[in-house]
This record gives C-alpha cells, structure tokens and sequence, in this order.
C-alpha cells in the first residue's frame, strides 16, 4: 500500500498582505476577521508563518490569541479598559485571507503614555488561562478607596501627599472640578495634617505657657 505523501511545509521569515499595512511577519499583531461580520475582529499574535501546497501556495498563520475581557470566563469588569486584551494560553492556525491587518498591543505603561489611542491600539497586563480562566499575574495594584485597578479609559487626580490616585466620583467631585483642581490631596491627608497641626499648636501653647511660667517665678 503507497504511503500518503504528506504536503510540504515551509517556513515563512514573512508574508504580504494587500492594503497599506504590507510586510507581516512572527512577532507582529494582527487584526483577523471574526466569522461573524457583526462582531469585532479578533485579536492575535503571530507566532509562525507556514506555506503548504503545490509550490507553497497556501499561506497559513499560526497564531496565538488574544482575549477580550467580555470574552474571558469572569466577563468584563470596572477596571477593564475598553481597549485592553489578555494573551491567552490558546494557539490556532487560521489562513492569511482572515488578517484584516496589523494592530499594536502595547504594555500598559506605553498605553497610558500614549498621545492619542487609535482603533489599532490595544493594551495587555494579563496573560490569560482559557481552560481556567485565571490571570497571571493574579493580583496587581489598586487605587482609590474604591480599591480598584487603574483603569486609563477613567479620569483619576492625584493626591500631593500620598501619591494615591482617586476616582473623582469616589471624593465626591464631578469630573468638570477634577479637571479644574491645581492641587489635590485626599480625606485622609487632610485630617492627618489638621492633626498634626494641632499637635503642633498644643506644643507650641505649652512651651509658652512654660516660659510665661519661668518669667513670673523670676
């Protein structure tokens, strides 16, 4: 019995797509067409680039996937950001005509960094276990006294004494007087000073009442 001749494969170092965003290449982020039109395009990182087929023409991506928050088993939450995606841990092949284009994940420094946000820009600080549906890693830090993650899509103004960030929501301002405010510092910066102020007072009252006291023994 002949054995089935299997198709060749060959590595690809990149790949042409029609459109301006032209050279694709491993390492690159894609946006790739969803089976449905209605939803958003998916969002991947290409891992290899391989030609199969007679005279390598059938070009396929295989890709590693990123999620969404509204995708992910615990949903989207607060503090998701409306641009921001999880690396996943789920691998797939999928051909070169569902690549729509090039996008750019940034790591969520270079995200907030950012002058202005295109519909190609997306940010990543989880990577994402599809089977679980946990996150690495599993805790970051949290601001306000709300206690939440940062979210960049949501104004936050910063207190001058203990570098804390606060929803103005949360101190009860409106955001129009947030981005009035030339200073800022936090209920509980405020007592402590006020506090320590009259800490400050009562020492100073009591130094003077001692000198007072050594003058009228004299």
């Amino acid at each position: 019995m002949a054995k089935t001749r299997q198709p060749q494969k060959r590595v690809l170092e990149s790949f042409t797509i029609k459109g301006p965003d032209g050279v694709i290449k491993p390492g690159d982020t894609v946006l790739m067409k969803a089976p449905d039109s209605s939803k958003k395009p998916y969002v991947a990182r290409v891992e290899e680039i391989e030609a199969t087929g007679p005279q390598a023409s059938q070009v396929k991506f295989r890709v590693r996937w990123y999620y969404r928050p509204e995708e992910s088993i615990g949903g989207r939450r607060p503090f998701h950001g409306s641009k921001e995606v999880f690396l996943s841990d789920h691998y797939d092949l999928q051909s070169a005509d569902t690549i729509e284009g090039k996008c750019y994940v940034h790591t969520f420094r270079d995200y907030t960094k950012l002058r202005s946000v295109g519909a190609e820009d997306f940010f990543c600080r989880f990577e994402y276990k599809s089977a679980t549906g946990s996150f690495v890693p599993d805790r970051i830090a949290v601001f306000c006294k709300c206690e939440m993650p940062y979210n960049p899509d949501d104004l936050m103004i910063q207190c001058e004494d203990c570098s804390d960030w606060f929803h103005p929501s949360c101190v009860e301002i409106t955001i129009k007087e947030a981005k009035k405010l030339e200073h800022f510092y936090c209920a509980s910066c405020v007592a402590e000073n006020e506090k320590n102020l009259q800490k400050s007072n009562g020492a100073t009252a009591q130094s003077e009442e001692k000198v007072q006291s050594k003058r009228r023994r004299r």
